[in-house]
């Protein structure tokens, strides 16, 4: 059995991962210090080949002793959130992701030369692409459209250059996955998210899926669905497993050596789109939907959308979880937390 290292193993994405890639044979070693949710339980905690380091993945250097068997490192671990990171935590999302990486990478660096690794596939983001007017915007784009003006996108892309330069020096192979818009189950309420109120109505700030989904169950009567800017903003809803079998398929594909791709549905939604697919399944025969409009944040991109053709051609990877199967899922997700 092959082992991974999953950086962030406790996190959004890297559940999902972690739970791709046991289903899939291999043993995982997470890393995690659960310094976003809490300590939160997930479904990949019990199973035998799971093994938790827990720590501040600066700190991952101190247990070299524990990884000599690691064939794959997924760096996935970072400071995010929402949208609301991007202003509060300007700074702190570069300088502690930057040295999150640097570890990560000092510690692959070793694994090349003294144990077994064979890659490192690093979780980029579709906010490397914040400056681009090209859609759907294919992997070659970044290398021609504005670097990224928030931070985060910022140092996302840096974590590019981590890969590329620690093959060119090291001799690392490496895979840059780029996920647009993870849906799906797991994605609690972050200990540093800003409390954000429209009337009664607490925002969940971290991502737009459960937080309409929350505001439309909590609405009072004659009561407008809050959004952040006109809703005509455009994204491409990912459902985490599909983005995790995404992963795992480029961490083995000898086509994925050193190369990038996005790992996406195709089909764009708008947030209004998005807000009245969830009001047809919680009122099928209820009232009608009307909105209250919010200021956008600044950094509120207003498209993302990918071009997938690469992953399909090199990979064979197409995503096939539906939107509203996303929807059904995390709606009957958030009712359990709210009876809760």
């Amino acid at each position: 059995m092959k082992t991974v290292l999953v950086t962030g193993s406790q996190g959004f994405i890297g559940s999902y991962v972690c739970t791709e890639l046991l289903n899939k044979g291999y043993k995982v070693i997470g890393v995690d210090n659960y310094s976003k949710y809490g300590e939160v339980q997930r479904a990949h905690d019990t199973h035998e080949h799971f093994r938790l380091i827990e720590c501040d993945v600066r700190c991952l250097s101190n247990h070299l002793d524990k990884l000599s068997d690691v064939e794959y490192i997924i760096a996935g671990a970072a400071m995010i959130g929402g949208i609301s990171y991007f202003h509060k935590y300007a700074y702190d999302l570069l300088a502690t992701n930057e040295r999150i990486l640097a570890e990560t990478f000092d510690v692959a660096i070793n694994l090349r030369l003294h144990g077994k690794l064979s890659k490192v596939v690093v979780l980029s983001s579709s906010m490397v692409f914040e400056n681009t007017d090209v859609y759907p915007t294919p992997e070659s784009e970044v290398e021609v459209s504005p670097p990224p003006l928030s931070t985060y996108g910022f140092q996302k892309l840096a974590s590019e250059f981590f890969a590329k330069g620690a093959w060119e020096q090291y001799g690392i192979p490496y895979t840059i996955i780029r996920p647009f818009n993870c849906v799906g189950i797991g994605e609690e309420e972050s200990l540093q998210d800003e409390e954000y109120y429209v009337g009664n109505h607490k925002l969940l700030m971290s991502h737009v899926l459960p937080d309409l989904i929350h505001k439309a169950l909590t609405l009072g009567p004659n009561e407008k669905l809050p959004i952040l800017g006109d809703g005509s903003q455009v994204r491409c809803y990912t459902n985490g497993k599909d983005i995790a079998r995404g992963i795992v398929i480029a961490m083995e594909s000898e086509k994925a050596l050193n190369e990038d791709f996005n790992i996406s549905t195709p089909t764009p939604t708008t947030v209004k789109e998005l807000a009245q697919e969830i009001w047809s399944q919680l009122y099928p025969v209820g009232p009608q939907l009307d909105f209250e409009y919010q200021e956008p944040f600044m950094y509120d991109v207003q498209k993302r959308i990918p071009d997938v053709r690469k992953a399909e051609e090199l990979l064979g990877f197409k995503t096939e979880i539906s939107l509203s199967e996303s929807v059904g899922e995390v709606i009957e997700w958030m009712k359990q937390k709210l009876v809760k």
